[in-house]
């Protein structure tokens, strides 16, 4: 259950970096292509995450 919580916050936290990336490049922010890359970040640590439950549950 705990890392199901710390996926969802991966995920969500990912998508809400990504939003506010794509609203400031958008406005042409200077940062915006950091929170972009952040969002992905977050993004790709949320499926390494769920991927490695997935594979430890089956092994």
């Amino acid at each position: 259950m705990k890392n199901q919580k710390l996926i969802f916050s991966f995920l969500s936290y990912g998508v809400f970096l990504i939003i506010i990336g794509l609203l400031g490049y958008f406005f042409e922010w200077r940062n915006a292509t950091i929170f972009l890359g952040l969002g992905f970040v977050f993004e790709l640590m949320a499926l390494i995450l769920f991927a490695w439950k997935k594979v430890r549950k089956n092994s």
